[in-house]
């Protein structure tokens, strides 16, 4: 029998790829794994976690005006953008420490360097070479700029030295508009350019247009259907979307194929072209989320080495726009569920939350619930407001189960709360 260094080989030290590694060695695999840049990935480094910090920074400015009607009387504030990067930066190196000094204590030996495939079932980092008995890519992607002009990214904008007064965004996906909100709450007089005729590709179109009014409310000037040299502005930003981070990893010496958009092709177990190297991630041009990247990883460690052979089906995945207010959903549009050859019922709610009754700001909640009228299972919901996100992932569950209309129907309200509104749709 061939003998390997390792049972395992990660290249990459995101989230997919450390979950991977620090399952496989729990289960007594011996693994290594190599991490060019910081540990953490883009989630932790560049990604979800500091751009919540950064939202949550930006909000401030929203709920100090809303404070006058609750009685508060609060001085002119100032905002320190320097003071908010330097402790962003504090605490995403205390997780990227984190993640590091997890891996060690399951055993996995962390390389700092890059790592490149020389043959099937070798890997060559920082002038070693390793063979591996599995290889599991998880590099994740890198943000896309357009081929002309000069242009900031989102990994950018978590270090600018200052705020620019003007911004024009490219982009009108998750990440144009969260940092449009983000730089608006700062005081940037922010213009997202998108060039389709409506923003969030893919949302429920009544949670679109409710993005939409949530921007012009915020001070953001949108503008749709045209280019950004037609804007003027101080500092570009590109949110145009990532591609997937496969330079340099000698992909086709091991015999691992791309598709037409230079993602890893990958079945359902993760399985590459060459069939003990598993890619997983944004990598593989599937679904770029960090829970999905998470659990690919982990079902790669378990199909391996767990004894618990695991496939990834992408569906019911409960996900949100961190807009101000956030949009969020789980399951299918309205329009996809007739696509789908369902009989759609739709149960919608729409009022001003009790928090903002007093400070009149003019915001409101949106449920919808999309119901299959045969069967009255819950097909998808869809929030727009303040608190979607943690009413959405709560309701996942149930709605995962298989819950029908009827099992929100006999379930308590909790009053006063905007969730409520879940069990009392009618």
């Amino acid at each position: 029998m061939t003998r390997y260094d390792v049972d395992l080989f990660v290249i990459g030290g995101g989230s997919g790829g450390v979950r991977g590694a620090r399952v496989a060695a729990e289960h007594g695999a011996r693994v290594a794994i190599a991490e060019a840049s910081r540990w953490g990935g883009t989630c932790v480094i560049r990604g979800c976690v500091p751009k919540k910090l950064l939202v949550y920074g930006s909000e401030v400015s929203r709920q100090l005006e809303d404070a006058r009607g609750f009685g508060w009387t609060i001085p002119e504030a100032q905002f320190d953008w320097p003071a908010l990067v330097a402790a962003k930066d504090k605490e995403i190196a205390r997780l990227s420490v984190a993640y590091a000094e997890r891996l060690k204590r399951a055993g996995v030996r962390l390389l700092e360097a890059h790592a490149r495939l020389v043959d099937p079932h070798t890997v060559e980092v920082a002038g070693e070479r390793i063979t591996a008995a599995h290889i599991l890519i998880a590099t994740g992607g890198q943000a896309r700029v357009p081929a002309a002009g000069t242009w900031i990214t989102s990994d950018d904008a978590f270090h600018l030295p200052v705020l620019p007064k003007r911004i024009a965004i490219l982009g009108g996906g998750y990440i144009g508009v969260e940092f449009a909100h983000i730089f608006a709450g700062f005081g940037v007089a922010v213009t997202l350019v998108h060039r389709e005729t409506r923003i969030l590709r893919g949302w429920d179109p009544d949670l679109v247009a409710e993005a939409e009014h949530g921007l012009i409310r915020h001070g953001v000037k949108l503008v749709v259907g045209r280019d950004l040299s037609e804007v003027d502005h101080d500092l570009a930003m590109s949110a145009i979307g990532r591609s997937p981070l496969i330079e340099g990893l000698g992909l086709d010496h091991a015999g691992v194929a791309l598709d037409p958009k230079g993602a890893i092709v990958v079945d359902e177990w993760s399985r590459t072209t060459a069939p003990h190297i598993y890619a997983v991630g944004d990598v593989t041009g599937r679904i770029a989320l960090t829970p999905i990247a998470i659990r690919e990883g982990h079902a790669v460690a378990d199909t391996l080495f767990g004894k618990r052979p695991t496939s990834i089906q992408h569906h019911l995945i409960p996900t949100a726009v961190f807009a101000q207010p956030p949009i969020s959903a789980i399951g299918l549009t309205e329009p996809a569920a007739i696509l789908a050859g369902h009989d759609p019922q739709v149960f919608r709610a729409k009022f001003r939350p009790m928090r903002y009754s007093l400070s009149g700001r003019e915001e409101h909640v949106l449920i919808k619930l999309v119901v299959d009228r045969k069967t009255d299972r819950v097909l998808g919901l869809h929030v727009a407001g303040v608190d979607g996100p943690e009413i959405v992932q709560a309701a996942a569950i149930a709605i995962t189960m298989g819950a029908t209309k009827a099992d929100f129907d006999r379930t308590f309200a909790m009053h006063p709360t905007s969730a409520e509104e879940l069990v009392l749709l009618r």
